[in-house]
């Protein structure tokens, strides 16, 4: 039987283990009427209270609380989704440059801290739905910090450590279809993936985004890949789309224009790797300021014609490109008046609802606010179809920031050498595994214009290795990385120059010398308190010349935690 072994914790070249492959988050439905309601009765949620118990570290931990001989009913309850320390199991740290164990222990790239590092242990009862009786079942965690090992009925399942893109493992080995099961779930504290999420915000811990049961038809489709292109003229579009089916069959497909008018209608048998292109004349385009959605609808069947899923997918037609050293969008300049924005709640912390991104969302466009950073992580899913709905220009953020390495570096204390990634070959296939991971997920999403390599972490070859992995995975988006400004050796690490908290000035001489790429400020006007003046400096700059291209304000709002004094205020 297999066995995790929490020696691994440490070692940055096992970041997961057993997971299903990424791909893209396709919405699929039994029938027309589910599609409608966007209710799938493939999908069970795991959400609600769950039995867990807190450690401060591994040595005193449940060895064998996963067992199915180890009674948990109990233990303490706790909300999924919900992050650990808001809800009074450890402590609510916030740090900026800092890794959380400097103050505790000497921990060295390789090493994690072993005098403290938390555990949450979490177990979920559950019997098996009447509807995924003898189908597959699967599990899918969107969200887990910082690394997650998992056992379904005393037998272990897998590990990941990729705080903010999806886990999903196949427990259909393993599973009771009759009787109750037991779910469990070992969050560690840190581990490898703590050097790479040294991230300036509240540092949280647990399962605080939603956890799904989910199963699959015979023929499914088990990943997407819908492009748009635009002709030399931005008027007439080919649509490509590539589909990858877990067997043979057959599909039916529609596209519909944001009138609801039919403007193709085919049907074709299938292998299971399926390519589709389609000339669309006079396509409405996509822009923020007219987010034209059309919808693709298609229908799988199996080879005797019954229907085994319904999938609906959002396209919409537009072109980003760089063209005379500027950023353009269907073959017009593009000017960000944008922000950073964290997923942040002063109640529950990073385990906000879909009501509280929509309610940012809404007043951000409220507020003519036309593009969103995700600093420094991927965003939940729905973040992305309300931005392809409202009308945002996304730069999508893989999660990396190492700024506890670097900023040693340019102090003096610690050599070239001590970067993470930096040169490190033994965490390349990590942060690969990060950036692929963001991209599978959120490839089809037209409001994700620029693919971002991280936050702070310095520069070195693993990061222009990123860059060149990430150009064959997506020949259609640029790429975004900051940190270039601190390590200037591989200069073509981004295809966008930028900066943070230059002033105008500063950005006027570096446009004097350098006219080879688009500039943007990645974050500037720090906005934490009365501290956004001058910002009509910049506004001018924008117009005054056409390779500044605007910037992100630095923060949409600012992290707070709602608390109460002594006195219950």
């Amino acid at each position: 039987m297999a066995i995790f072994d929490e020696k691994l914790l440490a070692d940055p070249e096992f970041f997961k283990e057993n997971t299903i492959p990424a791909h893209a988050d396709i919405k699929y439905y039994r029938d027309e009427e589910e599609m409608k309601r966007e209710s799938s009765g493939f999908l069970y949620s795991m959400d609600g209270m769950w039995k867990f118990r807190w450690f401060k570290t591994v040595k005193e931990a449940c060895p064998d609380f996963y067992s199915m001989d180890f009674d948990c009913h109990a233990w303490d309850d706790i909300q999924v989704p919900g992050c650990i320390e808001m809800q009074g199991y450890g402590q609510v740290t916030y740090l900026n440059t800092q890794y959380m164990w400097e103050a505790r222990e000497e921990v060295e790239p390789g090493e994690i801290p072993t005098e403290y590092n938390p555990v949450g242990e979490y177990v979920r009862y559950f019997t098996v739905p009447g509807e995924l009786n003898d189908r597959p079942v699967c599990v899918r965690f969107d969200g887990v910090e910082t690394a997650m090992a998992l056992w379904i009925n005393g037998h272990y399942v897998g590990y990941s450590e990729d705080s903010f893109t999806p886990a999903e493992f196949d427990l259909t080995e393993f599973i009771d279809y009759k009787g109750e099961n037991k779910l469990s779930v070992a969050v560690f504290r840190f581990s490898s993936a703590s050097w790479l999420e040294d991230q300036d915000f509240f540092r949280f811990t647990g399962i605080f985004r939603k956890v799904t049961l989910f199963t699959i038809p015979d023929v499914h489709v088990e990943d997407m890949e819908v492009k748009t292109e635009l002709d030399a003229k931005y008027q007439d579009a080919t649509l490509h789309i590539a589909l990858t089916l877990s067997a043979e069959g057959k599909i039916k497909y529609e596209l519909n224009d944001p009138a609801g008018g039919n403007v193709l209608k085919a049907n074709k048998k299938t292998g299971m790797d399926v390519l589709i292109d389609h000339k669309i004349e006079k396509p409405l385009k996509w822009s923020a300021e007219k987010p034209y959605l059309y919808d693709l609808i298609i229908r799988v069947y199996d080879k005797e014609d019954n229907l085994q899923e319904v999938i609906a997918q959002k396209v919409g037609f537009r072109k980003i490109e760089i063209k005379a050293h500027k950023l353009l969008i269907n073959g017009k300049r593009i000017v960000f008046y944008g922000a950073n924005r964290h997923e942040f709640s002063d109640v529950v912390g990073r385990a906000i609802s879909e009501y509280e991104i929509d309610e940012d969302l809404m007043n951000m466009k409220k507020n003519n606010i036309n593009a969103i950073r995700t600093c420094h992580y991927p965003n939940q899913s729905h973040f992305y179809d309300m931005c392809d709905r409202l009308g945002f220009y996304v730069i999508d953020e893989t999660n990396l920031e190492t700024h506890g390495t670097w900023d040693a570096i340019i102090r003096g204390l610690k050599p070239l050498e001590y970067a993470v990634p930096g040169d490190r070959e033994e965490y390349l296939e990590n942060v690969l595994d990060r950036g692929h991971n963001m991209y599978m997920r959120d490839k089809n999403h037209p409001s994700v214009l620029i693919w971002s390599l991280g936050n702070e972490s310095y520069g070195g070859k693993v990061l222009k290795k990123f860059h060149d992995a990430f150009k064959g995975w997506d020949d259609t988006r640029p790429i975004h990385y900051e940190g270039v400004v601190n390590d200037t050796r591989y200069p073509e690490t981004t295809d966008i120059a930028s900066n943070m908290y230059w002033s105008v000035e500063a950005l006027k001489k570096y446009l004097k010398k350098n006219r080879k790429k688009p500039l943007i400020s990645a974050e500037y006007v720090h906005a934490m308190g009365n501290s956004t003046g001058g910002m009509k400096l910049y506004t001018d700059l924008m117009d005054e010349d056409p390779l500044y291209q605007g910037g992100f304000v630095w923060d949409y709002i600012d992290q707070a935690i709602r608390n109460k004094d002594r006195y219950g205020r």
